[in-house]
């Protein structure tokens, strides 16, 4: 099994024993005891703690870190080396020491004696590096391995890109024995998750985010929780969402929330590509050389991505450069915002945006979508959601025009679909029923920023901003004050998202399911999310 650790880190005995017992609530199937942040640590705490620690009669870890790979505090090697014996000769379950420490002769000898006294303890050696990837992780991960036969090597960094991530899930991949790989930081978040379908011995979390012992290291309750721990096994489908930023997104807790009220054995993951095209190009060409087209196909088990700022048109060139599958729409558009995978590493590109938006659009003001027939609609924006709703509108023959900061960008949309084009300070006076925000401006956490001029908002204006979290973004505020009409972007994330599914996932979505996932996220009281006038 690969054990959820809940590292414990406290000044005092006392608390520690607190932080114990709602870590064994919490759900941790093992407790890591960093012993190295108590307060003028002695053998005799080290005793109590591993007293309180048993009353769980959880599987003991004992840590005595060196300030050099991440300890909370500066202890002598001599000091260090006797806690671990001390803890082996309390019975711990296991100890994890520094392979660099381990290797000198006086720690070596005295570790060695004390596991050959008990032979149950099991021994961990470890690497951490907090400055950035490894040169070389295989060699690392084998030098260990090949020093230690019998211990469990630990290899941990720092990635600065979801893509160093890779190097480290190629040990669990291809190893045959129980080991620890995992990367800290933000990008490293696939890691923690993914350790207990490649079978890592173990993976950490904290009690509570202000008790993180790691960068990056998530907590019990997200585990548990969000990202559905307890149903992870070797044949758990992954899916995704990729973007830069995503923490903001609602899509893992939508999709997550479904395949627990469906039963699927699934997970979705948000995965943060930062960087451009040959960033994204490398991310998918790793997720599908490692196994990428479902569970039951071994490997990473990657079935499908949702796809968001900024590589929506990346996945298209994408696929368009690997000469697979692309839906008409999608190429229509020039955007793709759903990748599925199938059996063989076949990549498959749809959009979702089209119909999500027009959809969101007409049932908010109760026309059909032929109504929007010259109407004039502003959009702003010329990414990959502007796109698609540029494409929507110019089909259903709405009279548009595009505004956005690079004029360049703006002009060469509006001559593909036949529309007018003007320049971001232009919005003051626009002449527009319907305005559209397609852009990132506003979105959490930059809450307070917003495309369009207050003068540019009018009474009976329908305004509609395709950013979903916040629900009420600054640029709906300010046209609900202007007496204007208000569509949130969220109707079109869960239509676009329903779609989304069905193509991923080959069944239908509960929308009801979506639609209360989101308003627990983003603390709505209405039962419906509707238009706000």
């Amino acid at each position: 099994m690969t054990y959820l650790a809940v590292s414990i880190g406290s000044e005092t005995v006392e608390t520690a024993a607190e932080q114990i017992k709602a870590a064994k609530k919490a759900g941790a199937e093992m407790l890591e005891l960093r012993t190295d942040y108590l307060a003028d640590l002695d053998v005799e705490k080290i005793r109590a703690l591993l007293a309180a620690a048993r009353k769980t009669a959880l599987p003991l870890l004992v840590t005595c870190r060196d300030r050099v790979q991440g300890g909370a505090a500066e202890l002598s090697p001599e000091l260090r080396t006797r806690i671990l014996v001390e803890a082996i000769g309390e019975g711990a379950d296991f100890i994890d020491c520094e392979f660099d420490n381990f290797v000198l002769a006086d720690t070596h000898e005295k570790i060695r004696a004390a596991l050959a006294e008990r032979p149950q303890t099991g021994l961990i050696l470890s690497t951490h590096d907090f400055s950035g990837p490894l040169t070389n992780t295989a060699k690392v991960f084998n030098d260990i391995a090949r020093a230690e036969p019998e211990a469990i090597p630990k290899v941990v960094y720092k990635a600065d890109h979801i893509n160093d991530c890779f190097a480290a899930m190629d040990l669990l991949l291809h190893g045959d024995r129980d080991a620890i790989v995992l990367c800290m930081g933000p990008a490293g978040l696939i890691t923690r998750v993914l350790a207990k379908k490649l079978g890592a011995f173990a993976t950490f979390a904290a009690l509570d985010a202000a008790h993180a012992t790691a960068p990056g290291q998530l907590t019990v309750a997200e585990l548990k929780g969000a990202f559905r721990w307890d149903n992870i096994g070797e044949a758990t489908e992954v899916f995704g969402v990729i973007g830069s930023p995503v923490g903001h997104s609602l899509s893992p807790a939508i999709f997550n929330a479904c395949f627990d009220a469906q039963h699927i054995d699934a997970l979705y993951l948000p995965l943060l590509v930062e960087g451009e095209k040959p960033e994204f190009d490398t991310f998918l060409s790793n997720i599908i050389t490692r196994g990428g087209g479902g569970g039951t196909g071994g490997g990473l088990g990657f079935g499908g991505f949702s796809v968001t700022i900024p590589h929506k048109t990346h996945a298209l060139d994408f696929i368009n450069h690997a000469g697979e599958f692309v839906e008409p729409l999608a190429e229509t558009i020039g955007a793709v915002n759903t990748l599925k995978i199938g059996f063989g590493g076949i990549v498959s590109g749809y959009n979702t945006d089209y119909a999500g938006a027009i959809d969101a659009l007409t049932a908010a003001m109760q026309i059909g979508p032929h109504d929007l027939h010259s109407m004039k609609v502003a959009v702003v924006g010329a990414g990959g959601a502007a796109r698609a709703v540029v494409a929507g509108l110019a089909d259903v023959g709405a009279r548009v025009t595009i505004y956005n900061r690079t004029i360049n960008k703006a002009r060469d949309l509006a001559g593909e679909f036949k529309c007018r084009y003007a320049a971001l300070e232009k919005l003051g006076a626009m002449d527009a029923r319907v305005l559209i925000n397609c852009t990132s401006i506003g979105m959490c956490p930059k809450v307070d920023a917003t495309p369009v001029p207050t003068e540019g908002l009018k009474p009976d204006m329908v305004v509609f901003d395709t950013v979903y979290n916040p629900r009420q973004t600054k640029l709906l505020k300010e046209a609900a004050v202007a007496g204007g009409m208000c569509i949130s972007g969220i109707e079109m994330f869960i239509r676009q998202a329903m779609a989304q599914y069905k193509i991923c996932i080959g069944q239908e979505a509960d929308e009801e399911v979506i639609r209360k996932t989101i308003s627990d996220r983003l603390q709505i009281t209405e039962p419906r999310l509707q238009a706000s006038r």
